[in-house]
């Protein structure tokens, strides 16, 4: 097995990439990490953890890089979002990567429909000085092509791990959240501007005058960043604007990063889960494959990984921005069981190729691939084989 460094953020951060990248760590097994730390944090992390690296320090990078290159890993995987990194529009992972002596191999969470110049050869740049380069769905795949020009023989397309989830009876599990006595509509996720909660919540009244004991759940913590700036300010204007339209009763707000079992406990709990996202140009979304991995029914706006994985009747798919049309999914789906259970059915049978021993082993045979060892010992053995 060859052993992998992870360049990311990491566990226990409060942040989607920080998760992935923990659940990608183990299923790959030998691991060690490169932490990217926000300005002005610190924390406390597991013993895998080997380097830390301040995100708006050059040097920081240098050194894990130089680090890595006497150490043991023999591929370093890189996850990127330009966020995380430091640097204009996180520029940095470009002076870490050309410092690594070890191939890299980077997994885009971002493939920008409209980038700016620099944000595009950040990104080029990035992709050139990988042995190879991951993305979770043919669409982000198909964009590196058409907007890009990166050729496609040098991209992987491997999807966004799921936990393995059974498929249960919704109203078997509410019991354990207190939420029994009527369907739920769940989003979950860092709570921050952008993800469309509002509309959901201008739907209920609607939902509620055709199912009265409906009620949606927003399953999260704040943001740490908005909440480093903002304090509460948007979760209150969310409950404020519940309060307004009368349905602050039917729209229950849970406020902590709930872990892997708790997770799992809502996601199955739900009878429809929806991510009314308006940014339509958004490729990947671990809280859309998480649940349909949980069997659930998926009400979402057509942004590009929701276009994709809600395909062939696995979801359904609602214009943004449009309580009326969130309402209309809503109804037509908790009045139509079988049709509702149909959808999850399928939903679930398609994210078994995606459960994380899955999504590692693939991992696992592309570092392989590039590792340096693998690419001697194919040398060596076609060598052999002319001589023979």
């Amino acid at each position: 097995m060859t052993r992998t460094a992870f360049a990311s953020t990491y566990a226990p951060r409060r942040c989607g990439i920080a998760t992935f990248t923990n659940d990608l760590a183990t299923a790959v097994g030998d691991r060690e990490i490169v932490a990217l730390n926000p300005p002005d944090e610190t924390r406390s992390y597991p013993p895998e953890v080997r380097h830390r690296v301040r995100r708006d320090v050059l040097t920081d990078y240098l050194i894990a890089a130089k680090g890595l290159n006497v150490g043991s890993a023999g591929v370093v995987s890189i996850q990127h979002e330009y966020g995380i990194w430091g640097g204009l529009d996180g520029e940095y992972v470009l002076d870490f990567v050309r410092a690594l002596a070890k191939p890299a191999v980077t997994t885009l969470h971002t493939v920008l429909r409209n980038p700016s110049a620099h944000q595009r050869q950040v990104l080029t740049g990035l992709i050139r000085a990988s042995a190879a380069t991951v993305v979770m769905s043919r669409s982000a795949a198909d964009l590196l092509a058409s907007a890009y020009r990166v050729d496609p023989r040098h991209l992987d397309v491997i999807p966004h791990g799921v936990p393995e989830l059974p498929l249960v009876n919704a109203d078997s599990i509410k019991p354990q959240l207190g939420i029994q006595g009527g369907p739920v509509i769940l989003s979950f996720g860092l709570l921050g501007p952008g993800k469309g909660f509002e509309s959901v919540i201008e739907a209920m009244p609607a939902v509620l005058s055709a199912i009265p004991a409906a009620r949606y759940v927003v399953l999260g913590a704040t943001h740490p960043d908005l909440l480093r700036s903002q304090g509460e300010a948007y979760r209150s204007g969310l409950q404020a604007r519940a309060a307004d339209l009368g349905v602050a009763d039917h729209v229950k707000f849970v406020d902590r990063f709930v872990g892997k079992a708790e997770l799992g406990a809502w996601l199955t709990a739900a009878d429809i889960f929806v991510t009314p996202y308006p940014n339509l140009q958004q490729i990947c979304s671990g809280t859309l494959a998480y649940a349909m991995s949980a069997g659930r029914a998926v009400v979402s706006t057509p942004y590009v990984y929701a276009t994709e994985m809600l395909s062939h009747g696995r979801g359904t798919l609602v214009e943004p921005g449009s309580p009326d049309a969130l309402a209309r999914a809503f109804i037509d789906l908790l009045c139509n069981q079988e049709q509702r259970l149909t959808i999850g059915r399928l939903a679930y049978m398609y994210t078994r190729s995606m459960v994380w021993p899955q999504v590692g082993a693939q991992y696992r045979r592309l570092f392989a691939r590039v590792s340096p060892s693998q690419v001697v010992a194919a040398e060596v053995a076609s060598v052999g084989a002319v001589r023979v």
